[in-house]
């Protein structure tokens, strides 16, 4: 899945994310609306993480909702 399709379908995906991301909280995922770099930096400043890490736990986020499509055979 590309991060077009996440952010075009953000309102379905805000309850994965937080399950991914738990202090994350619902005015915060709101106000980033699908935009992968506010999300990035959001988790950079909730967790502490550098902003590579959490472009890195952003893309292997994705990733498993590429497995996810797959194995549902919707993707």
């Amino acid at each position: 899945m590309n991060w077009d399709r996440v952010e075009g379908r953000w309102t379905e995906m805000k309850g994965k994310v937080r399950e991914r991301w738990g202090r994350l909280t619902s005015d915060e995922l709101d106000v980033i609306n699908g935009r992968r770099e506010q999300l990035e930096g959001t988790i950079q400043r909730a967790y502490g993480k550098t902003r590579d890490d959490a472009k890195k736990e952003v893309d292997e986020f994705v990733k498993t909702l590429d497995e996810m499509d797959k194995g549902c055979g919707c993707g």
